[in-house]
């Protein structure tokens, strides 16, 4: 173990000293290119390749580095998606049902042909890397020239392990006097457990989970044992409550007390330490100018490759051992404000050209019209029209599935949720599809993310209360309100599902029924009013087929987990997949204009939302004809004034 660093008071000492520089991203979600796949523009403010730009940079400055990931590095833009699997070109019914653990002959993913050419020494898992089965992710990491490894993840038969437990790296650091010695680095790497319950249809069976904490708390005194100097944890989790709760998701502040901890890089939030938003804990100490958390120097790297986590260790060789004087951690943009962004490495883009025009080939093919836009800028205000033809698409699927068996007589709902709606995705981070042709990148843009469709029976009272769960989003509103806040802007905007089939009001003027773990915070409540289907009322106990995904099936979030001996799985295929054949079969496309829900009306009362600014420029429905525009809000958000 490093001990504390003692003042040097000779020239010698000082001379004993290195600086020894660990460079980490996390959540790139294959944004290797400035470029987005989904809007078809180039030269944005983010990517790998800008990252690789100043990884050189700061390598020059030292040869003591180490280069690591924290996950959720594989996927995420048709780049890595389409990689896959072929592009969709068939009709719904005849939809490839394409498992992803089928073993195929893999061409170089090229997410790790750009981590090998970047030179990376370690990468540890994130939750999205589990989403098309641990066949598919055997062989992608089997490319890899570097070692993944996972702590809390075990695997059902030994001989399955792909992934270290632990790993104790040896570099030679080079001192300011010129000396060399070896310094030994110890790494854990931690995945929410969550995943066993999001991806329940790949792990279920074949690995169990563990609490970060307890594995971290068990592994670093062991790192130290066998001879570790330095112990740096990978830590695929954010910023959550400050005490350590079994199966917690966002433990970065309970891993950032325990002894012995080096370095903690942390993210799944898609934020950024130090230097993002106001981290906020009771009991915790937050030094933003070092970096440190409770003492820990942390990082968090923002997402899609906007920021280099940067901790740096200024160590000390004395009688034979390294001490550690100081550790401070830095988050580096590509993009900093009022500064010019960083250029793209051009080794890299011309390694990664192939991939690029390749997915540009596919993501460019007509899949038919739309007689209106699509997009998300009031997605959270009731005017849905781009989920609903997901929502329409998921129901033919589970439709087909059905027919002809017993359940063929039960009415079909489909619940969706806007993936795009600003958050920390940022002002830009809305779907904006004009009227006009569909390429496959709106297909993929209306459904980015890799779930599969699930089926189940439900009932009226459970109906209810998912949409409770989803209401939460938004707070309360005291009735005569002038000019309230509408959104709980820490509640994403994912979890705002919408029951397509159902009609419904949701009143403002009550308090949230659960929090975002889905605590029952004001029992005996409800924020839906009026929910009917076909006009009539829905009962407690009356009985639907309800549409929806793997990842909320499974109780993601606040929404309870349906059973699996429950679900109806009609099909392996992609949930992105299905709905790109959707459309290409139907052709031209007419959006439903209809609401599914409104809010429950409130004389005299006004709320302030926000939304992309391209707001500014979509043509608005009639009943948001009298919405009053202010100004941009600090983050670049377009604010208005909106009557209840």
């Amino acid at each position: 173990m490093i001990a504390s660093c003692i003042t040097p008071t000779t020239d010698t000492e000082v001379q004993d000293r290195a600086l020894f520089r660990l460079m980490a991203t996390s959540d790139v979600h294959a944004n290797l290119l400035p470029y987005d796949y989904f809007t078809d523009q180039a030269d944005q403010p983010y990517g790998l390749s800008r990252l690789a730009t100043l990884i050189k940079r700061l390598r020059t400055e030292t040869a003591n580095t180490l280069l690591v990931d924290n996950g959720d590095m594989l996927q995420g833009t048709p780049l890595s998606d389409f990689s896959r699997t072929p592009a969709p070109d068939t009709a719904p019914d005849t939809a490839p049902d394409t498992a992803p653990d089928t073993p195929s002959e893999d061409p170089l993913n090229p997410i790790i042909d750009a981590m090998n050419a970047l030179g990376y020494d370690a990468a540890g898992l994130g939750n999205h890397e589990f989403n098309f089965g641990l066949a598919w992710l055997q062989r992608a990491t089997g490319q890899a020239r570097f070692p993944y490894v996972a702590s809390n993840l075990t695997p059902a038969r030994e001989e399955d392990r792909f992934w270290a437990s632990q790993l104790l790296l040896h570099r030679d650091v080079t001192c300011a006097s010129g000396a060399t010695y070896p310094l030994t680095i110890g790494l854990l790497s931690l995945v929410p457990p969550q995943i066993l319950t999001w991806d329940r249809h790949h792990l279920d069976g074949h690995v169990t989970c563990t609490d970060m904490t307890d594995i971290a708390e068990r592994l670093v005194p062991a790192l130290r044992a066998e001879g570790a100097d330095l112990v740096i944890v990978l830590a695929h989790t954010g910023f959550g409550p400050e005490a350590s709760l079994p199966g917690l998701e966002n433990a970065a502040l309970p891993l950032s007390r325990i002894p012995g901890i080096d370095g903690l890089v942390t993210g799944h939030i898609h934020d950024v330490f130090p230097g993002g938003k106001a981290l906020a804990a009771p009991g915790t100490e937050i030094d933003e100018s070092r970096g440190r958390i409770n003492g820990t120097a942390t990082v968090m790297p923002g997402f899609r490759g906007s920021h280099l986590g940067v901790i740096e260790f200024d160590l000390l060789r004395r009688e034979g051992r390294w001490r550690l004087c100081a550790a401070t951690a830095r988050a580096l943009p590509v993009a900093p404000h009022h500064a010019e962004t960083l250029p793209p490495d051009p080794a890299l883009d011309a390694r990664l050209a192939p991939a690029h025009h390749a997915t540009l080939a596919q993501t460019r093919r007509s899949i038919g019209t739309t007689t209106a836009p699509l997009h998300s800028y009031l997605s959270l205000l009731g005017h849905n029209p781009a989920e609903r033809l997901v929502a329409g698409a998921q129901r033919r699927a589970l439709a087909r599935a059905v027919e002809g068996g017993p359940l063929a007589d039960l009415p079909i709902l489909s619940s969706v949720a806007p993936f795009k709606t600003g958050g920390r995705g940022g002002p830009d981070y809305f779907t904006d599809i004009p009227a006009g042709p569909l390429a496959l990148r709106h297909g993929a843009d209306l459904y980015a993310f890799p779930n599969t469709l699930i089926g189940a029976v439900v009932t009226g009272r459970e109906l209810r209360h998912w949409l409770d769960c989803a209401a939460l989003v938004y707070l309360q509103v005291a009735p005569g309100a002038r000019d309230a806040k509408l959104c709980n802007l820490e509640a994403p905007g994912h979890i705002f599902e919408v029951i397509d089939g159902l009609t419904y009001e949701i009143d403002l003027a009550q308090p949230p029924r659960f929090s975002l773990t889905g605590e029952e915070i004001a029992p005996g409540t409800s924020r839906i009013h009026a929910l009917c289907y076909q006009g009539k009322p829905v009962q407690e106990d009356d009985r639907f087929l309800l549409a929806t995904n793997h990842y909320r099936a499974a109780g993601s979030g606040p929404f309870p987990a349906i059973s699996p001996d429950r679900w109806i799985m009609p099909s392996r295929a992609l949930l992105r997949d299905l709905i790109i054949a959707d459309l290409t079969e139907i052709g031209q496309i007419t959006p439903p204009e209809d609401p599914v829900w409104r809010f429950r009306p409130m004389p005299g009362t006004t709320v302030v939302c926000r939304s992309g600014p391209g707001l500014r420029h979509v043509p608005l429905p009639p009943r948001f004809a009298g919405i009053e525009f202010l100004d941009l809000d600090d983050d670049g958000f377009q604010k208005f004034r909106l009557a209840l």
